[in-house]
């Protein structure tokens, strides 16, 4: 795709030059048949040879159909940074994330996933962390300190019951503080969330309740926050509580309902393979976007080195002459 195709005339003409070049350069070797011997006249030229002699002309044409290419536009998809948006590390720390169905276990998995995918985004990105049991915390405030984030990330403890919709709303509510401190002009900035959970919400009971998890992603989409969530863990996932073996499955039902509710993206990860890989996918989505730019730069540079090797051509063609 071009910017400005009308540019590309200029090949059509360079194209109209070769032919008119090449046309009379045979109408001169026909001239030259009748003036005696072709050999002698070239021991008497130095030698010159016509591969050379040609050569400045055709660097000229192709010089000229490549800048014709550079003045046309030509555009690409450029990778740039969203420095300018905020993300919210949503994370599960109820027991249910202690269990060794992933090595070596689920929390474990969780925080060397997380603190890869907080690496992986870009710099100037506000992100912001949500843990979550029976009640949500949110012990770092959207910052561009990632550091600070994968932090507090790796010190988030187990506890108990789990409160999804209360997740949601923190991180909404971390998301409406930033923007407040924001200096008017440019409006605030796009957010997103993403939510890790391995497990079904206990408090409260019900995910339309007041406090719950589909009445949170309601709110999150009314606000234009997609919620992007990350099922972790298996079917046959167990913990010990009170001395008693306790099955801790999934629940994709719930977190691909809070995705689809919100426009955000749904993950299963059963492994913390599958985890890293989720989460590369989540960061290359939320932290990156592709950017439609004219670059004329690498034909105008080709342009150039063909025009270079044609002057550099001439010149060798011009100490040859006698």
């Amino acid at each position: 795709m071009f910017a400005h195709p009308a540019w590309l005339a200029g090949i059509a003409a360079a194209a109209l030059l070769a032919a008119g070049y090449a046309a009379a350069a045979r109408r001169g070797r026909r001239r030259a048949l009748p003036f005696g011997n072709l050999a002698t006249l070239a021991r008497v030229a130095g030698g010159r040879r016509a591969p050379l002699r040609h050569a400045p002309a055709a660097a000229l044409l192709a010089a000229t159909a490549l800048l014709a290419i550079a003045l046309a536009g030509p555009v690409g998809e450029t990778k740039v940074a969203r420095n300018r948006a905020t993300v919210m590390l949503v994370v599960d720390v109820s027991y249910s994330m202690g269990s060794a169905d992933v090595a070596p276990d689920r929390l474990s998995a969780a925080k060397a996933a997380g603190a890869d995918f907080i690496a992986d985004l870009p710099a100037d990105l506000n992100v912001g962390l949500v843990t979550f049991s029976g009640r949500a915390r949110t012990p770092v405030a959207p910052t561009t300190d990632h550091d600070r984030v994968a932090r507090a990330l790796a010190g988030a403890q187990l506890d108990t019951a789990t409160a999804t919709g209360d997740a949601i709303m923190a991180a909404l509510e971390a998301v409406e503080a930033l923007d407040a401190a924001l200096p008017g002009g440019q409006g605030p900035p796009p957010a997103s969330v993403v939510l890790l959970s391995d497990g079904k919400q206990t408090i409260p009971a019900e995910l339309d309740a007041p406090r719950g998890a589909y009445t949170a992603a309601d709110e999150a989409a009314r606000r234009g926050v997609p919620v992007s969530t990350i099922s972790f863990g298996t079917a046959e996932g167990t913990v010990i509580i009170d001395g008693e073996r306790v099955p801790v499955p999934t629940d994709d039902a719930s977190l691909a309902e809070i995705a689809a509710r919100t426009g955000g993206a749904f993950h299963a990860a059963g492994t913390a393979g599958e985890l890293q890989e989720a989460y590369a996918d989540l960061a290359e989505d939320i932290g990156w976007e592709l950017r439609r730019e004219e670059d004329p730069r690498p034909w105008t540079i080709a342009a150039l080195a063909v025009a270079a090797l044609g002057a550099a051509a001439a010149a060798a063609d011009a100490r040859r002459a006698p």
